[in-house]
């Protein structure tokens, strides 16, 4: 166990300490030379991907791979995968996103980009002039890059997964001699900034202008911006090195390299260094210009990350950071704080020697400051040995404390036990405390899985007590797509393996192999998916059609079935579609009432058609009839109908006889319509002799009553009302001099009277019979005739009625005296 000092590594840089943590070593094999190489790094101790360097001549060794490829390592120099690159066009652009993504940009603008480290991409074109210009160089930030065209062109990519590649303002003419980016988080406009070095000054341009900063220092060779944008190094050509704030109206700092050599990288090392590096030897360069330097035996690669940078070599892996405040109030020599103090007390504790309770006396006051400062610092470190001395000493120091929360110390242990599993160098992701408490425990399960280590992903997932089924469902779809094994036998063991998982997607595991062209494979796997709604979609790209409706439909989604209906239909011809439809009675109920709901009459005649209902196929003519304006479109509609239900006559007899009618009628009415001055369509047979009568065309009435057996009770009816209508009183007085009448003649008085002729009206009350004892009398003094009423009075010797009236014709006037005279002798007064 490595026990060496903490402080050993140590390099003081103006007021601060950095240190120099060796992660890994023999990382490379020696025939690797990594100066031939261009090295990209993921962030957050991610993997690091090398390509060939087309600008390098490299001797040809016999027996190597000529053919050009993109190869993935972790950190500890184990191989990962190797990436058989097929385009033919130069490589411009090899970075990653924050999210582990492998970027690849080529010459002439074609974007793959690797979803994980097993070879799986999706790749677009940056278009915008890229493939006419070519692409001169790119750089990245977290979820997006900035491509530079040799004509200048600055073309951005947002997001990877929605990429919609747009150009940023134009910028001057003239060879760019260096350029970086300001990420969209560190930036007022939240959108991606590009500083470009160009004659003596630099550039910032964004999506809508190009704003000059008038420095007159450059060109400048190497510029880079600091990990919360704050800051930026600008490197000029004759080797001074520049550091100013983000907005270019600040200058903090300036160092002479006195190297005539240009370095190979300018990073920043945090927010307080920046880092210049040749091809073996790093210089640290602090505020104030403060510098400490750092050689290698061999070529380096410097990858920067949030909390400092590594440096690659093929012998070494190292972390170069600023020393934490806890870190270095616990270890600096001469220190005298409560946590360097308690550290002690935990030694003497271990040496038996009674200066360990002196130790905590000493700092009793402080005793809950040293516990929190020794567990912070027990997380910045990479040696377990002093990781142990730290949590020890925290341990006795919270012995000692009458009420101390142990959850940060619990909570430091379990995460130490994870950052220690996941640095060993079977894994290589040398995390730092920042970097994972910054990644998140999805982000970090997510890496283990692109590394294919599930073992180890469950055990950390169940220790983090989070869910396991994303763990799950990315190892069966590694399986069927890497999986040797026969589909009977590749099915068996997922299904088996899965067997009683909560929240297990079968979807994408079975997508994963229809992709890898196993499509009785993802059909089986498929019906182990409890979800219609994520089958559905993807046997529907198998072309799994008739699954996929029965699917649907066994779902009781009716939206569901729906959508399928819809796919079918843009698929599919129409002889096939009602084929697997009319098959189906839940689908044929849907599409028809679709069909309905839509009016589209069209799909409903088809359907129809196809499954021979011919009375449901008559309706949807019948329908359409109804809704014609004009009566000749009508009956041809009609007289369509009546085509289809005239194959089976006598099961149709009745509905028949009803179309012949209705033909009958709207021919009728389109006549009427043709030679009479009003329109008729639209109107029922009652209705249409309603309207004659009224009009004055009796004649055309009575032959449609002919015509149509309309029984003499309803012609009445008919007539009466339109002759009330049409006020034609000499008709109705012609029409009382008839003997008897189908409908008595008590309507003919109702209907006379309520149109205001109470003359006419009296003149039908003698004619109705049949009434009940003084409605007579009721119906003349509704007309206004007392006198006639009165006799009625008299005839029924109704003496209440008779002075009733008496009183309301008044005594004195002729029609009192009239009434009077006719109770003489019959009534007592």
């Amino acid at each position: 166990m490595d026990t060496t000092h903490p402080t050993g590594g140590w390099e003081q840089l103006g007021d601060s300490f950095y240190r120099k943590v060796p992660l890994y070593t023999a990382v490379f094999d020696q025939s690797l030379d990594l100066d031939s190489y261009v090295v990209a790094g993921a962030p957050y101790a991610g993997a690091v991907a090398l390509c060939r360097d087309e600008t390098k001549i490299v001797a040809y060794r016999g027996g190597s791979a000529t053919k050009p490829s993109i190869e993935i390592y972790s950190s500890a120099g184990k191989p990962i995968r190797t990436i058989r690159w097929d385009k033919l066009s130069e490589i411009r652009g090899l970075g990653w996103s924050d999210d582990e993504k492998l970027l690849v940009v080529t010459k002439d603008g074609t974007v793959r980009c690797y979803v994980d480290l097993q070879g799986e991409f999706s790749q677009f074109s940056l278009g915008n002039g890229a493939e006419e210009y070519g692409v001169e160089s790119c750089r990245f930030h977290g979820y997006g890059f900035v491509a530079l065209l040799t004509n200048n062109t600055l073309v951005s990519v947002s997001s990877y997964d929605e990429p919609r590649p747009s150009v940023l303002a134009s910028c001057p003419e003239g060879p760019v001699h260096s350029w970086t980016l300001v990420p969209p988080n560190h930036t007022l406009s939240r959108s991606v900034e590009a500083l470009v070095s160009i004659h003596q000054t630099i550039y910032v341009v964004d999506a809508l202008e190009c704003e000059d900063r008038f420095l007159d220092v450059g060109p400048f060779s190497h510029i880079s911006v600091s990990p919360n944008g704050k800051f930026v190094g600008l490197y000029t050509e004759t080797g001074v090195l520049h550091v100013v704030t983000s907005d270019f109206q600040n200058r903090l700092s300036e160092h002479q390299s006195k190297s005539k050599i240009p370095p190979k990288y300018l990073q920043w090392c945090g927010n307080d260094a920046v880092i210049v590096a040749w091809e073996d030897e790093v210089h640290l360069i602090g505020p104030g210009g403060s510098i400490a330097k750092f050689f290698y035996d061999s070529r380096i690669h410097v990858i920067q990350d949030i909390d400092g940078v590594r440096v690659l070599t093929n012998n070494v892996c190292e972390f170069l950071q600023k020393v934490p405040d806890v870190t270095e109030d616990v270890f600096r020599f001469g220190a005298e704080s409560p946590a360097s103090i308690l550290l002690d007390a935990v030694q003497q504790l271990e040496m038996q020697s009674p200066k360990a309770d002196d130790d905590i006396q000493l700092i009793r006051s402080n005793l809950t400051e040293a516990v929190d400062t020794c567990v912070n610092a027990s997380g910045q470190e990479y040696n377990v040995y002093w990781q142990k001395q730290l949590l020890k000493a925290a341990s006795f120091g919270k012995s000692v404390l009458d009420i101390y929360n142990s959850d940060d110390f619990v909570d430091m242990c379990e995460t130490l036990r994870i950052l220690n599993a996941v640095r060993f160098y079977e894994i290589g992701l040398p995390l730092s405390y920042d970097q994972y408490q910054r990644l998140g425990p999805d982000s970090f399960i997510s890496r283990l899985l692109s590394r294919h280590e599930y073992l180890l992903a469950l055990r950390i997932a169940d220790y983090l007590h989070l869910p396991t089924d994303k763990i799950y469902v990315h190892w069966a779809s590694a399986k069927v797509r890497q999986g040797s094994e026969p589909d009977e036998t590749l099915c068996q063991i997922v299904v088996d393996r899965l067997a009683g998982k909560p929240g297990i997607s079968f979807e994408e595991i079975a997508r994963a192999a229809y992709d890898e062209g196993r499509g009785w494979l993802a059909t089986e796997l498929l019906n182990h998916e409890p979800r219609a709604g994520r089958q559905v979609p993807l046997l529907l790209n198998m072309e799994q059609d008739e699954l996929a409706l029965d699917k649907a439909i066994e779902s009781g989604d009716t939206d569901l079935t729906y959508f399928v209906i819809e796919q079918l239909r843009r698929k599919l011809l129409l002889a096939p579609f009602f084929q697997t439809v009319n098959s189906r009675p839940v689908a044929t109920a849907l599409v028809e009432a679709a069909a309905i709901r839509d009016g589209d009459n069209t799909l409903l005649k088809d359907m129809y058609y196809q499954d021979d209902r011919r009375t449901s196929g008559a309706s949807v003519f019948i329908r359409e009839a109804l809704r014609q304006p004009d009566s000749r479109t009508a009956s041809d509609k009609l007289v369509l109908a009546a085509k289809l239900l005239s194959e089976n006559p006598k099961e149709s007899a009745f509905e028949l006889s009803a179309l012949k009618e209705a033909t009958t009628l709207l021919r009728m009415q389109e006549a009427f319509d043709r030679d009479l001055t009003d329109s008729f369509s639209g109107l029922s047979v009652n209705e249409t002799m309603f309207k004659l009568i009224r009009l004055g065309y009796h004649g055309r009435a009575k032959k449609l009553q002919s015509e149509f057996h309309v029984p003499d009770r309803v012609a009445w009816w008919i007539r009466l009302r339109a002759l009330v209508a049409k006020r034609d009183w000499n008709e109705i007085e012609e029409i009382a001099k008839a003997k008897r009448s189908p409908i008595g003649w008590e309507p003919f008085f109702n209907l006379v009277l309520q149109a205001g002729n109470s003359r006419v009206a009296a003149i039908f009350v003698p004619k109705s019979t049949g009434l009940e004892p003084g409605a007579a009398m009721t119906m003349y003094e509704k007309c206004g005739l007392k006198v006639k009423a009165a006799q009625e009075a008299v005839k029924h010797r109704d003496a209440e009625a008779w002075t009733r009236l008496l009183e309301s014709a008044g005594r004195g006037t002729v029609e009192g005296k009239e009434i009077e005279q006719l109770g003489q002798g019959i009534f007592k007064r």
